[in-house]
């Protein structure tokens, strides 16, 4: 019994010193590496924070870009998706209402054009970013709305785009709240 018991409590002992106290230890000195400590990016704007960078935003003016669509109408606090499969009846009809209202405010776009990124959630439902194509597609409606050329506004998408990590892992990205808050500069 003493053969098998003192072992266990050995690498139980080790087990509580390491992962509660070293390897703690570990990661905290690896997230001073990250930007901003590793403490997330807060966007600020004459002194006061607007918003995160890493968490979606609501924006349903046409003169913005619009974020991907949250289930949990953006609450970081209550992070998720909907829980409801494609073929979820509820689901579809949720969609087809986003795909419906996309056109409207976006003449001239075919339904089959429409990025699924921009009527459907995300796992999270807190997605701050677009793919490039998301938001190239509603350039018009902004420039229509804002009375500026489109090839201004295509400029802004394209000097905010993020490559992928190393050029090899994540996707390329465009974050929403940094172009709407770049299209708020130029007016």
């Amino acid at each position: 019994m003493k053969k098998h018991i003192l072992p266990a409590l050995k690498l139980s002992l080790f087990s509580l010193i390491f992962f509660s106290g070293i390897y703690t230890l570990i990661i905290l000195l690896v997230a001073q590496l990250a930007p901003n400590k590793g403490l997330g990016q807060t966007i600020e704007v004459k002194g006061k924070t607007i918003g995160y960078a890493l968490e979606g935003q609501n924006f349903t003016q046409d003169k913005y870009f619009w974020g991907r669509p949250s289930a949990v109408a953006y609450n970081a606090m209550g992070s998720g998706g909907s829980n409801k499969g494609p073929s979820n009846p509820d689901y579809i009809k949720d969609v087809q209402n986003k795909v419906d209202s996309f056109l409207v405010h976006n003449p001239g776009i075919k339904k089959e054009n429409i990025p699924a990124e921009l009527v459907t959630a995300s796992g999270s439902g807190l997605d701050p970013d677009l793919s490039p194509n998301a938001a190239y597609i509603q350039i018009a409606r902004i420039a229509k709305a804002r009375g500026l050329q489109e090839s201004k506004i295509k400029a802004i998408v394209d000097s905010h785009i993020d490559p992928a990590f190393l050029g090899l892992f994540g996707t390329v990205k465009v974050n929403v709240l940094k172009l709407n808050l770049a299209l708020d500069q130029i007016q």
